[in-house]
C-alpha cells in the first residue's frame, strides 16, 4: 500500500525540525534512514505498531520499520512499515506524506526505501544509518541499490535529538514513574512472611499491567543475597528487599528501586539506607540545567568516598526516555558499556535522569535507591518521589 500526501491530513512534524536540520547540518548529512523501533517511534510523534511491540520475527525475517526523513524537507518524509499498518494510517495518519505499507521483512523494508530515496533524487546523498539497528541483509540491498550514496552513521545524532524531551514526553516519564513507585509500594505492603521472589515479581507484574504500564522487568533480592534473578528464594522476618523495576508508559521508560522489611527496620538498616540517600541528595544538588554532568557525579562521589560503606557501595547515573540508558551519557563504562560523552556538556532543561546509588552490604543485603529526575533551569523535579525510606511488607 502506498499512500501520497493527499492522503494525509498535515505535513507538519511532531518533533523539533529546526533542532533535526541543524544536528543534520552539523553531521554533514543529507538524509536519515530510521530503523530503529525508538527512533521510527519518535519520529512518527509516538506511533509504535502494536502487532510487534514485544516481537521482532515474523517468517524467515523480521518487522522493519523505516523513517525517511530529508533536511529541510519534510514535505519528502517518508514511512515504511508493515502492511497491516495500512489500517493504523487509516484510522491515525501518519504526519509523513508518504506512507509505504506493504512490508513483511527486511528485504522488502529495504527495497521501499531505496525506491523512496530514488523518488526523492537523494541516491547520491549522504544517508545517515542507524548500524546497530540495520539487519546486515537490508543494508546490502540499500548499499548495492545505492552505489553513489555515502553512508554514515546517524546514532549520535539522534541521541542528541532525543536528549531533550517535550512536554509531552516529561508527562508520559512521569506517569511511568508514578504508576512504577506504586506499583512496587502496593507489592510490598501485600508481600508477606514465606512470600517467593517468583511470586513477589509476578504480584509486581501485574501490578503495574493493571495500572496501564507495560512491564519490562523486575529484579528483586531477598535478605542477605545479592541475587536479583527469579527464585523460589522465600522473604523472612527481618529481611529486606530491593525492587527495581522497569516498566513503560506508551514507550517511554521508567526505571526506580525501593526497598521493603519484614518487620521493623533496625538502627543499622536506618543508618545504611541514610547513606545510601544522602549521596542521592548529594547528586540531586547539582542537578540544574547548565551544570556540567560531571559536576553531579563529582558531588555523589564525593559524599560516596568518606561514606562509612564506601568499600561495597557504587553510585551511577545516566539519561532515561525511550530507552533505559540514552543521552545524557554522564559515566564511561559504568557499568553499561558506553563512553560519557557528555560528562562536560552542560545539561539542559527538558534532560531525563536516572539516579541509582547500590550497597552490596555483607550481610544484610542489596540496598539501593534509583530516582528519576526531569532537569529544569532551577534545578530538577522528582517523578515517582514516594517511598524512598523503608517500606513494610505483610508482616
Amino acid at each position: 500500500m502506498n499512500i501520497n500526501a493527499n492522503d494525509t491530513t498535515s505535513s507538519m512534524t511532531p518533533f523539533d525540525q529546526a533542532r533535526l536540520d541543524e544536528l543534520m547540518e552539523a553531521a554533514g548529512i543529507d538524509v536519515i534512514v530510521a530503523t530503529s523501533k525508538h527512533n521510527t517511534q519518535f519520529l512518527l510523534g509516538g506511533y509504535k505498531f502494536i502487532f510487534f511491540a514485544a516481537m521482532d520475527a515474523i517468517g524467515h525475517s523480521r518487522y522493519l520499520p523505516v523513517v525517511i526523513y530529508e533536511r529541510g524537507v519534510p514535505d519528502h518524509a517518508g514511512y515504511i512499515g508493515n502492511r497491516m499498518e495500512g489500517g493504523e494510517h487509516q484510522n491515525h495518519p501518519f504526519w509523513t506524506p508518504s506512507v509505504h505499507a506493504a512490508c513483511w521483512g527486511t528485504l522488502d523494508a529495504a527495497a521501499l526505501a531505496v525506491e523512496h530515496l530514488k523518488k526523492i533524487h537523494k541516491q547520491g546523498a549522504r544517508i545517515g544509518l542507524e548500524p546497530s539497528f540495520l539487519p546486515v541483509d537490508a543494508y546490502a540491498l540499500i548499499k548495492d541499490a545505492l552505489p553513489d550514496a555515502i553512508f554514515a552513521d546517524a546514532t549520535g545524532l539522534m541521541e542528541r535529538m532525543r536528549a531533550i524531551k517535550t512536554p509531552d514526553e516529561l508527562e508520559k516519564l512521569r506517569r511511568a514513574s508514578e504508576l512504577i513507585t506504586d506499583s512496587m509500594l502496593a507489592t510490598i505492603a501485600s508481600a508477606q512472611e514465606g512470600s517467593t521472589k517468583a511470586e513477589i515479581i509476578e504480584q509486581l507484574r501485574r501490578e503495574e499491567t493493571n495500572r496501564g504500564l507495560h512491564f519490562e522487568y523486575c529484579l528483586l533480592t531477598l535478605g542477605a543475597s545479592h541475587n536479583r534473578a527469579s527464585s523460589s528464594q522465600a522473604w523472612r522476618t527481618g529481611e529486606v528487599l530491593s525492587i527495581d523495576s522497569g516498566g513503560n508508559y506508551h514507550g517511554y521508560i521508567g526505571d526506580l528501586c525501593r526497598m521493603g522489611v519484614l518487620g521493623e527496620p533496625d538502627g543499622e538498616l536506618q543508618n545504611l539506607l541514610a547513606e545510601v540517600d544522602a549521596i542521592q541528595h548529594a547528586a540531586f544538588s547539582r542537578v540544574r540545567a547548565g551544570v556540567a554532568g560531571a559536576d553531579v557525579i563529582a558531588a555523589a562521589q564525593d559524599v560516596l568516598k568518606v561514606s562509612p560503606s564506601a568499600s561495597f557501595t557504587d553510585f551511577f547515573a545516566h539519561g532515561m526516555g525511550l530507552i533505559s540508558h540514552e543521552a545524557p551519557f554522564l559515566m564511561t563504562n559504568h557499568p553499561v558499556t558506553y563512553e560519557g560523552v557528555d560528562a562536560s556538556r552542560p545539561l539542559e532543561t527538558g534532560m531525563v535522569l536516572s539516579v541509582e546509588t547500590t550497597m552490596l552490604h555483607p550481610t544484610r543485603g542489596f540496598i539501593k535507591l534509583e530516582d528519576t529526575l526531569a532537569v529544569t533551569a532551577e534545578g530538577y523535579e522528582m517523578f515517582g518521589d514516594r517511598g524512598r525510606g523503608w517500606n513494610r511488607g505483610n508482616g
